[in-house]
């Protein structure tokens, strides 16, 4: 087992213990299997091939024939005796139950197969074959085949179970047809993805593109479909206080209810403006006065602008910010970094939408290949006006997009996720099962880091990098006050637009952006915020609890038990 050697023993002594956590550890095993058989979609994203060929039934059917599975998963769970287990497999029993009783809230609760087109689009399924070196090319072009088959059937049932539903939020309905014809290009291009060359397979290649083209035309006719219903597609996206407290619980994992977290992230916010106040009047050289934070980040903004024109593009910045992190965060000493290819690609069109950017690492459950860890960057939409696309460009001007790679890179998601494919414990479920406040708190909490350490560039750009990660903790707490208050409060756009304009120092661009993930997610946005809380108190206690552990070796630590929810990091350090 990879873990903290400091952490105590893996198993207790006693024979009855050593029972229960053999059989903990065979039925923790077959759920996962039948949770990864059940979603053959998630399955690939973890790399596990055994069901690449087949998309996820989202049928009524299927739906009853899950929440009995999952039923029947509870059951087994909570026949384990928790307490003969030693602290590994109890907090895996704890983390998978949590993720079987989410799944079993999601399906019979919120369902959202009934309500959200987004749910019935696997984008994902599709990028892992084309754009993903995970397997060799036959083994890809014949999964891709299978799924293209299945794709016009996913959608017919799609559309009949929406059809009979309570009705689709405009903005669901939007981003799904933009992500249907964004799908449906991706396999007109087909024969130009360098990882799946036709030409070198003639004896699949009439099947592929037989399926390609049905698949094609599948998702023409369900993005038509969509956009005949964005008129009338005006069902509330929010989930109201009740739906909202649940979700927040199994996003968090802690006992966090929504008017807390509220309290709490406000608090964070005003703070962080007083100290993103101060810092900015050094930066200017000047004495603190009312609007001076906006007027320099402006000024900063303008100054590095990114995008057509400027001869800044986003790509390439972000590329020599990664180039330079691979070279400052080892001196850092924040953690090891392992050997690790990262690269940095457009975010596909089949994924665009939500978020700005992601951090996609190859599967924690395939065999350990060189696969690259990707960091995909979504430019502004096509249909934006010309006005916000330039304010998109400001808020993504050089010190953000370095701060940026941080968070996405290195120190933060690459190399944190790297540390934990590296995890082997009894059960592969903190393999499969990532905590979102961790892995969101230790992004947060390492490029903090790497600010106050510096980035080794001149003193006026260490100013405007720590600036922008201000900027980041700003935008967590606000993050965290705009999820709460927008699904179950009934926050209005216009007041989401001047908390995240005015508060958030957001640009127009930015805070239209963020304004369609807060409706389009929930509970997301509120792990930045609690994440970082929840990390930052961990490294400190361990801190203080390990006499001498510090820099790397501390961070080693904290990173050597997977993506566990940080209550329960707190068990396995014994704090």
């Amino acid at each position: 087992m990879t873990s903290d050697p400091e952490s105590g023993p893996d198993r207790p002594g006693d024979p009855g213990a050593n029972a229960m956590t053999d059989r903990f550890r065979q039925v923790g095993e077959r759920i996962l299997d039948a949770l990864l058989e059940d979603d053959p979609e998630w399955a690939s994203q973890l790399g596990d091939a055994r069901f690449a060929d087949r998309l996820t039934d989202r049928s009524e059917e299927a739906d009853a024939a899950r929440a009995g599975l999952l039923a029947d998963a509870l059951g087994a769970l909570d026949e384990i005796d928790d307490t003969l287990l030693p602290p590994d497999d109890r907090v895996d029993l704890e983390t998978l139950r949590l993720r079987v009783g989410a799944d079993l809230w999601r399906d019979t609760e919120l369902r959202p197969h009934t309500w959200d087109p987004l749910a019935a689009l696997p984008g994902e399924a599709f990028d892992l074959l084309i754009e993903r070196d995970t397997a060799p090319p036959a083994e890809r072009l014949t999964a891709l085949a299978g799924r293209c088959a299945e794709l016009p059937g996913r959608l017919e049932t799609a559309r009949a179970r929406l059809d009979a539903g309570p009705g689709m939020p405009r903005v669901h309905v939007e981003t799904a047809a933009a992500r249907a014809r964004g799908l449906a290009g991706m396999l007109a291009r087909l024969e130009e993805a360098p990882g799946v060359p036709l030409e070198r397979e003639p004896a699949l290649r009439g099947r592929v593109e037989a399926a390609r083209d049905g698949a094609a035309a599948a998702l023409r006719e369900h993005e038509a479909w969509l956009l005949a219903r964005v008129e009338t597609a005006d069902a509330d996206p929010r989930l109201g206080e009740r739906g909202y407290a649940a979700r927040l619980w199994y996003e968090l994992d802690c006992e966090i209810t929504p008017d807390t977290l509220l309290v709490r992230a406000e608090s964070d916010l005003i703070a962080l403006e007083e100290r993103i106040a101060e810092l900015a009047a050094e930066h200017e050289g000047r004495p603190r006065r009312p609007g001076q934070a906006r007027e320099v980040l402006d000024r900063i903004a303008a100054e590095g602008a990114t995008g057509p024109g400027t001869g800044r593009e986003v790509r390439a910045v972000c590329e020599e910010a990664l180039e330079h992190l691979r070279a400052r965060v080892p001196e850092a000493g924040i953690a090891t970094v392992p050997e690790l290819p990262v690269r940095v690609e457009p975010m596909p069109e089949s994924r665009r939408g939500v978020a700005a950017g992601y951090c996609d690492p190859p599967g924690p459950l395939a065999p350990r290949t060189r696969e690259a860890t990707v960091v995909a960057v979504a430019p502004p939409p096509d249909d934006w006006p010309d006005a916000r696309k330039r304010s998109f460009h400001r808020e993504y001007c050089v010190p953000m997009l370095r701060e940026f790679m941080a968070h996405e890179a290195l120190p933060g998601h690459a190399l944190q996720l790297a540390h934990a494919a590296g995890h082997t414990g009894g059960t592969r479920i903190r393999r499969a099962l990532r905590s979102g406040p961790f892995v969101e708190g230790w992004a947060l909490y390492a490029e903090t880091l790497l600010a106050e350490a510096g980035w080794g560039l001149p003193e006026r750009e260490e100013r405007e990098i720590r600036l922008m990660n201000l900027k980041m903790r700003l935008r967590a707490a606000v993050n965290a006050v705009l999820d709460v208050r927008v699904h179950a409060h009934g926050m209005t756009e216009e007041e989401a637009m001047r908390l995240l304009v005015e508060r958030g120092h957001c640009e127009e661009g930015e805070a239209a952006g963020k304004w369609r993930r807060a409706l389009l997610t929930s509970g997301q946005l509120a792990t930045y915020q609690v994440g970082h809380a929840e990390v930052a108190a961990l490294a400190a206690d361990l801190a203080a609890a390990r006499s001498g552990i510090s820099g790397s070796r501390l961070g080693d630590v904290l990173l050597a038990h997977g993506c566990p929810a940080p209550r329960h990091l707190r068990t396995l350090l014994g704090l």
